[in-house]
């Protein structure tokens, strides 16, 4: 398993950043050349070697002036993100196959037509995927990926910072960058340039992590997500508790920030309108950047991020096997929020919270098991029927138990783990369903011991 490492820049003269800066604009062209080109239907079953081989042999990798090395790693590099946007929609196109037809060897033929990228010779194949496909553009105009082999690093002093020296526009010429890292960065690299700072992205194996030499523990957990924390696990422990108070003040400061700069966008606009075109530019350039914004995002989307991974740590320290609900499948909400409501919730981190479960879990060798969360925060635990939830409480309105929400959602996570009857592909009004029955038959045997042990009888009967 690959994780994603950054090493950043410290102390990079204007200079060298200029001159990166005009090689990632070059290579931005190069990657919207293939966009343009290939980006469709006439880019289906090409590779990135067959596209550098036709450049070359036509002259189009003259023009960008730019190392060749350079260019066709950027061709690679986009040629693998129109394979991904491309994937995207064949996902799309699977379902429309089998709703389509229930004949096993017409979806065979299909799926393997979708595979081998032949969809074009299928009439059907072609209209959905020119329905679900849209054509990309690039917006990539600020990285620079480098070869393994293209590059070199090196310290001035023993157990000082590493400099990373790459290739410039000019052959022989390299671009010295100063890091603030005492690890050296391996493999391919992805420079990416921001607000005059670079960013070196780069892939270390999971297992060379000091984090991935800690044991997990040897209990099944099940977790719920939350706002105010990042997880609540079935013992009761809230992990990451700063979450909710993170997501909140940034989606504050934005909401009185953007409504700032709507007002001096306006004043510019009318002042454009007016001809004054000097005072609109001047407000342009000094009131409305993104270098600021950015590195103040930059800085909280990392804390969230620290926050998230410490909770999932904390969970695997006592499990090994984690119940959690898919956090990739979205849900329309019934309940109308408010304005403030809303745009807090946009904020919420569920992507980062399922990328953390699925990468430590793995990486320390705990088992993650994904279950179907239809109303697990509505059922009560000590009656298994549906409760009334009264904002972080809910209320079991049969023995009259209060319980913390999260708490028994994670509980009934846990339970859900090798449910015979809710699959994590059961739809939500089956779930309910199920629930009801099941609570109707536990009051029934509560209320008739005749008929409770006429059960138990039967049951034991079965399983003799």
């Amino acid at each position: 398993m690959k994780v994603t490492r950054i090493a950043y820049s410290q102390n990079l003269n204007i200079g060298k950043y200029t001159q990166l800066a005009e090689q990632a604009l070059r290579l931005g062209l190069v990657r919207s050349e293939v966009w343009q080109r290939y980006g469709s239907v006439n880019g289906a079953g090409l590779s990135d070697r067959k596209v550098r081989d036709q450049w070359m042999a036509d002259g189009t990798a003259e023009m960008f002036g730019v190392l060749a090395n350079a260019w066709k790693e950027t061709v690679r590099d986009a040629v693998a993100d129109i394979t991904a946007n491309r994937a995207a929609a064949k996902a799309a196109v699977r379902k429309a196959i089998h709703r389509r037809t229930s004949d096993q060897a017409e979806q065979k033929r299909m799926y393997t037509a979708l595979k081998r990228d032949t969809w074009t010779e299928d009439p059907f194949l072609a209209r959905q995927m020119r329905k679900h496909w849209k054509r990309g553009r690039n917006r990539t105009h600020n990285q620079i990926v480098v070869r393994s082999d293209q590059y070199r690093t090196f310290t001035l002093g023993e157990d000082g910072d590493v400099w990373l020296a790459v290739p410039g526009l000019q052959r022989r010429q390299l671009v010295r960058i100063p890091l603030t890292t005492t690890v050296a960065p391996s493999g391919t690299l992805r420079l990416i340039l921001r607000g005059g700072q670079v960013e070196v992205h780069y892939q270390i194996d999971a297992s060379a992590m000091p984090s991935s030499a800690n044991p997990a523990g040897d209990r099944e957990i099940g977790v719920d997500k939350g706002y105010t924390e990042v997880l609540t696990d079935s013992d009761g422990q809230h992990h990451g508790t700063e979450l909710g108070e993170l997501l909140t003040c940034e989606s504050d400061y934005r909401k009185v920030k953007n409504a700032r700069r709507a007002k001096i966008r306006s004043v510019a606009e009318k002042a454009r309108e007016a001809g004054d075109h000097a005072k609109a530019n001047r407000i342009v350039s000094n009131n409305l950047g993104t270098v600021k914004r950015y590195r103040r995002s930059s800085r909280w989307q990392q804390t969230v991020r620290t926050t998230t991974f410490r909770a999932v740590h904390a969970v695997v320290d006592k499990a090994a096997l984690i119940a959690a609900e898919d956090l990739t499948k979205t849900f329309t909400a019934r309940n109308k929020r408010g304005r403030n409501v809303n745009r807090r919730l946009a904020a919420w981190t569920k992507g980062v919270t399922a990328e953390a479960l699925a990468s430590v879990s793995e990486r320390r060798g705990s088992a993650l098991t994904l279950v179907n969360a239809a109303y697990t925060s509505q059922v009560v635990p000590c009656c298994d029927a549906l409760g009334r939830r009264s904002g972080d409480r809910l209320h079991c309105t049969r023995c009259g138990v209060v319980w913390q929400a999260d708490h028994a959602a994670a509980i009934n996570v846990l339970h859900r783990v090798g449910d015979p009857d809710i699959t994590p592909h059961t739809p939500y009004q089956r779930v309910r369903s199920i629930v009801q029955q099941r609570a109707d038959r536990r009051a029934d045997q509560t209320a008739d011991p005749g008929l409770q042990l006429t059960l138990w009888a039967e049951s034991e009967t079965s399983n003799s």
